[in-house]
């Protein structure tokens, strides 16, 4: 990477992307897309090659076969928490979960994580059954590529290229080391959120949104290695802050009431102090005991009862991206001999 001057940034070109789904068997819409992807590579190929010199290498990826077949969100074990670097770099073992040795084999597929090998991005589908809409989850708020990116999509919807969808930028702010989803695998990388949809369903518009969401994609990438000069400005992003739980019995463990009826739906809706957040199964109204207001989502998400999150909330930032383009070829040599030097190091 180089910047010249502050204001401008330029990244090597994205010569191999992935588009994974499935890594959650059970999330449809990018298990369908990337099987119909999968439908169409040729002729995608065969286009790519008439318009490209260098055409980009799109790896299509349907992440845990297993889980897809059962229809299941893994078979025993979460793949999408087993990408950390203690994880991948563990000693294999004979008892390790299906999706642990799966997590191994995608790793080499698209990494290894972290090293100059890997994709250079990865874009991970995935479905909630809450209220988001359209979500970018990056575990980085400064990562110019996935932000540029998200920003693109946003311009496509001003334009109606895309449905109607309200789209917001997610920030997990974990170390790299520590970042245990797929997309981390790559040198930049995203899930894409798209709800809400039940999970072992397909809903049409969901599934549009996403289709059109990972062409956008797509589109900016060639747009970008073609030398395209995308202009800086603001960002909203919502950082991660903390997840809260449903109430519990103490003994039994067992929830004891459910998301507020005003809560419920209001993904990314201001949540303040003394709001309505839980309603027992009595009938009684529990608030928000929080001391500054903050954004609720994943609100009641289906998948998150098992981790004891009934809602996670954030707090909503502009962010400032600069301006970015493509590094030109004689750029690209000095990147790669620094890079080689520090290597030596």
């Amino acid at each position: 990477m180089c910047s010249s001057p502050v204001t401008m940034m330029c990244f090597p070109r994205l010569s191999r992307v992935a588009v994974c789904g499935g890594t959650h068997g059970n999330e449809l819409s990018g298990v369908y897309l990337v099987r119909e992807l999968l439908k169409a590579e040729k002729k995608v190929k065969k286009k790519k090659e008439e318009e490209d010199e260098e055409p980009v290498s799109v790896q299509l990826v349907l992440s845990n076969p297993r889980a897809m077949q059962q229809c299941r969100r893994y078979v025993d074990t979460d793949l999408n928490r087993c990408f950390t670097h203690a994880a991948l770099n563990g000693s294999p073992s004979d008892s390790d979960p299906y999706e642990m040795i799966r997590s191994r084999e995608l790793n080499a597929m698209l990494g290894p994580k972290g090293s100059p090998k890997a994709m250079d991005l990865v874009c991970d589908l995935h479905n909630t059954t809450a209220n988001m809409g359209l979500c970018f989850i990056a575990y980085s708020d400064s990562d110019w590529v996935c932000l540029h990116l998200f920003r693109h999509l946003q311009a496509r919807q001003y334009t109606q290229r895309i449905p109607d969808i309200p789209m917001r930028y997610i920030h997990f702010n974990v170390a790299r080391k520590e970042s245990y989803s797929l997309d981390s695998v790559g040198k930049h990388g995203f899930a894409m959120e798209i709800g809400p949809q039940p999970h072992g369903v397909v809903r049409s518009n969901i599934y549009t949104a996403m289709k059109v969401g990972v062409q956008h994609v797509l589109e900016w990438v060639h747009f970008f290695n073609s030398g395209t000069v995308f202009e800086g400005g603001l960002v909203e992003v919502f950082t991660m802050v903390k997840h809260i739980d449903y109430p519990r019995d103490k003994e039994t463990h067992n929830i004891t009431a459910a998301i507020h009826p005003q809560l419920q739906d209001r993904d990314f809706c201001l949540l303040r102090p003394e709001d309505a957040l839980f309603q027992t199964f009595s009938g009684e109204t529990l608030r928000y005991k929080g001391k500054e207001p903050l954004y609720p989502f994943f609100v009641n998400e289906c998948a998150y009862y098992e981790k004891g999150i009934a809602l996670s909330l954030a707090r909503k930032r502009q962010v400032m991206i600069p301006s970015i383009r493509v590094q030109t070829e004689q750029e690209q040599q000095a990147n790669e001999r620094g890079f080689k030097s520090e290597e030596e190091e």
